[in-house]
Parts: structure tokens; C-alpha cells; sequence
């Protein structure tokens, strides 16, 4: 299995910056295991979780790392993730929350908050701000997939969602 680790790269968008990511692990014997990848504004970014059986393969690939920034204009950085700890599992359900309503600052933070605030895990968040075709306004939306432990009750979370939603003045929906 080896030692896992996570590379973060981003570049400028164009044909090619994965393979050019991705030839480092290849090349380097890591086998590749799971990756979130996309653009934000004219920007390419991977998140790739990884495995090497190699000893000395962080301090290898800070040095490609370096030779990628060089040569390709791609940052990326390595980092060793430490082995799981066998936990007790925590019972959760999953959801997804929407979240729509004029572009505004704040709107990310103070979501993420409550949720930290209710030990409520985000899984994955997507967000984009784009204009509305009725009136030219931004409009921000977000996507939030979240873990909620199995004693919270789905209606109590949509009530103080709803505090949250009025003092943004933006509209929160759960999708179950």
C-alpha cells in the first residue's frame, strides 16, 4: 500500500497541465487514488491523493515540484498525510445544501461557521457567482454536502438554517 500523500498544483488553464501533473507521479512510481480537479476563473487546480512505496519520494517530488514552476509555470506542493487512527465511527446521515441569493461578502464564511459551529462536516463545497438573466444582479450559488450525525434532526437543522438564510438574505434548501 505505502505512505499517502497530497499534491496540490495550479496553473494557468490549458491543454495538457494534467498530464504534465500527473507525468511526475507516473514517473516516479505513485500510484494515483483519488483527485478533485477544476477551473476557477482562468486557473486550473488538482487536489490528487496519492501513494508511494518509496522512502524518499516527498523530498523527490519537492524537487519536480520545483522543476514544474521552472518549466511549466505550474505551482504544486507535496504533503505527507499522517496514518489513520483507528476511531470510533460516528454514525452520520448525509445532505446537500443550496444556497442562492445575491452576490454578497460573507455568504461562504458564515455558512462554514454554523456548520463548525454544529459539528457539521462539509464533504464538498461548489460555489459560483454568475449574472442573473433577468436583471444583470450576481447571483451567488452554493452547493454544500455536509455530514450530520445521526441525533441531529433534520427539522431542527432547517430551522436554525433558517437564521442563517434571513441574515444573509439569501434562500438555504436541504436536499436529503
Amino acid at each position: 500500500m505505502g505512505n499517502h500523500y497530497i499534491m496540490t498544483a495550479f496553473g494557468k488553464d490549458r491543454a495538457g497541465i494534467v498530464a504534465d501533473v500527473t507525468r511526475l507521479l507516473y514517473e516516479n512510481d505513485c500510484n494515483l487514488e483519488d483527485t478533485t480537479m477544476s477551473t476557477l476563473a482562468d486557473e486550473f487546480a488538482l487536489n490528487l491523493l496519492f501513494s508511494s512505496q518509496s522512502p524518499n519520494i516527498e523530498e523527490q517530488l519537492t524537487k519536480e515540484c520545483r522543476r514544474l514552476e521552472l518549466d511549466k509555470n505550474i505551482s504544486a506542493f507535496v504533503r505527507p498525510l499522517q496514518p489513520q487512527q483507528n476511531k470510533k465511527q460516528q454514525s452520520y446521515k448525509t445532505c446537500t445544501l443550496h444556497i442562492e441569493g445575491l452576490d454578497q461578502a460573507g455568504i461562504v464564511y458564515k455558512t462554514s461557521q454554523f456548520l463548525a459551529d454544529h459539528q457539521l462536516n462539509i464533504v464538498q463545497l461548489d460555489s459560483t457567482a454568475s449574472a442573473s438573466p433577468q436583471s444583470g444582479a450576481t447571483i451567488y450559488t452554493m452547493s454544500i454536502h455536509i455530514q450530520v450525525p445521526e441525533e441531529i434532526l433534520f427539522d431542527q437543522l432547517e430551522e436554525e438554517l433558517s437564521a442563517v438564510a434571513d441574515e444573509l438574505n439569501v434562500d438555504i434548501t436541504i436536499a436529503r
